[in-house]
């Protein structure tokens, strides 16, 4: 008789997800019910500056509408996220909506946390921050989670909005660090398709590819089980649909929702417990340390972890190979294709990451919650740097 691994889900306090309703229409009618008076804005430059939607989005609020703020630069330095949370405690926000990428995402996140903890400076991040021991343990020292609700509106594909955790950069150290608590997940998420036709085309399918990481990390994790493998295998589906699709006719509102929905499903298991791999280990260090843009990570690296870990069992990587293309060898390569087809960087020096970043990388690399959650053990730091040898 087989033995069964318990195991178990966990869930945030997300409770409304709507699918192509229009961006405004949505956060004016979950203030109404919430009865929030003082929304703060927390939005792209880019969208604010260029585009008409941030301003449609405070016609709608009409007086419930306190203030936006935008410039929050990638990867999140921490002196950005405390810009934006004076500028939100001075407007005596009740209510922050997040309206962008995925640094804009985690911000929104980390202010409402910063409020309530009434961090004023840079150097008060440090005893909110998740950090990880000589031994490996993971230890989050956030106890008391914030009270003013958050709104995600998504233009990326990385997922963020759907989880608790959130990435900052220490700007010292050039270190992304984790912050994490239940009540940090928003209370709603809008997937919008319309509004993500302002995402640059390289923007938009790289994040995609993150998602596409997401799913294929699930289903390598020992610590998976068969409900989270079957939204992962999901996910990975409606991407690898809706990623092409979408750089063939970017105005392909329903492929752009597609890429969304899996977006949403590949996070899904991550909430819920399962650990990621080196993929994404890897990636906090190149996007923190290196400035490598967030998506970009995952295409330089998910492959060759892939290719890595099937050296020391692939029997997890059936159901990725099955879904990317079955006239590939092995799951790696497949994967290699998808990304190649999409346009997308594939090496390290592609991206601006040579030889001698590699150590650095691979030590913070074990500093990050899953620098020891790989299903091919990682023991040290010349581990990951086999990984990187190969992906240069």
């Amino acid at each position: 008789m087989s033995e069964i691994t318990p195991s178990e889900l966990r869930f945030t306090r997300t409770e409304r997800v709507t699918m192509g309703v229009p961006t405004a229409e949505a956060i004016a009618d979950q203030a109404a019910k919430m009865g929030c008076n003082k929304v703060f804005l927390l939005a792209s430059t880019t969208l604010r500056e260029q585009t008409g939607e941030i301003g449609l989005i405070e016609a709608a609020l009409g007086d419930r509408h306190a203030a936006t703020f935008s410039g929050i630069a990638p990867h999140a330095p921490r002196s950005d996220v405390l810009k934006a949370a004076d500028a939100a405690r001075a407007a005596g926000a009740d209510l922050i909506v997040s309206v962008g990428g995925g640094s804009v995402t985690d911000s929104a996140k980390i202010v409402a946390l910063l409020i309530k903890h009434d961090v004023r400076s840079v150097e008060a991040f440090e005893p909110l921050r998740t950090f990880v021991t000589d031994a490996g343990e993971v230890i989050n020292p956030i106890t008391i989670g914030p009270d003013i609700p958050v709104i995600c509106v998504p233009t990326t594909l990385s997922g963020g909005e759907f989880n608790a955790l959130s990435g900052a950069t220490d700007e010292v150290t050039q270190h992304k660090q984790g912050y994490e608590h239940r009540n940090m997940a928003p209370v709603m998420v809008v997937l919008d398709p319309a509004i993500t036709r302002h995402t640059p085309e390289w923007l938009w399918l790289s994040t995609g590819v993150r998602s596409v990481d997401h799913a294929v990390e699930t289903l390598s994790s020992y610590q998976s089980n068969d409900f989270a493998d079957g939204l992962a295998e999901s996910a990975l589906r409606l991407l690898v649909e809706g990623l092409p699709r979408v750089k063939a006719d970017p105005g392909d509102l329903e492929g752009r929702l597609k890429c969304q929905i899996g977006a949403w499903q590949s996070m899904i298991s991550i909430i819920g417990g399962v650990p990621m791999g080196a993929s994404h280990a890897i990636g906090h260090i190149l996007g923190g340390t290196c400035d490598v843009p967030h998506g970009y990570t995952s295409c330089v690296m998910s492959p060759y972890v892939l290719a890595w870990n099937a050296e020391h069992d692939a029997s997890r990587q059936t159901r990725t190979l099955a879904v990317l293309g079955g006239e590939h060898a092995s799951a790696s390569a497949a994967l290699d294709a998808f990304i190649a087809g999409l346009g997308m960087p594939r090496r390290l020096s592609e991206v601006g990451v040579d030889e001698s970043r590699f150590q650095q990388v691979a030590e913070y690399t074990l500093l990050d919650i899953w620098g020891r959650t790989n299903p091919r053990p990682v023991a040290s730091a010349a581990d990951i740097l086999e990984i990187l040898r190969r992906a240069a």
